[in-house]
């Protein structure tokens, strides 16, 4: 199965914004047509907040330029973010990154169910 398999038929058909699976170094494996474009730094960012639970805080989430309010993860596996009534759930697999962007009507338990389900997969493959 493609990876873009995956974002569309595991994440996008879910009503998710935009999504993507992104190799932790930020090479883009699959994304949605509407994914924003995301800047190196961005990605780095979110890997060390992986390393270090914490580091994005203070500053937000940035994606594409946008910003997210950090709220309640798992550290070391799953970041949550919020912009209004949307927002981005990032779920970090062995080697690469599952990130759903949301907007209404769909809730945060939605997005961020659907979005760590295909990353609990993919781990159990060894990915």
């Amino acid at each position: 199965m493609s990876w873009q398999t995956y974002v569309d038929d595991h994440l996008m058909c879910n009503y998710l914004t935009s999504a993507a699976i992104i190799g932790q170094d930020g090479t883009v494996w699959a994304q949605s047509n509407n994914f924003p474009q995301f800047k190196p730094e961005e990605i780095t960012a979110i890997m060390n907040d992986f390393a270090e639970p914490g580091t994005l805080a203070p500053t937000g989430l940035h994606l594409g330029g946008t910003k997210y309010m950090v709220i309640q993860g798992e550290a070391g596996a799953v970041i949550r973010g919020k912009k209004g009534p949307g927002g981005i759930t990032v779920k970090k697999t062995n080697q690469a990154l599952i990130i759903g962007i949301y907007g209404e009507p769909m809730t945060p338990g939605q997005c961020n169910m659907i979005v760590e389900r295909l990353g609990d997969y993919l781990i159990e493959q060894g990915l």
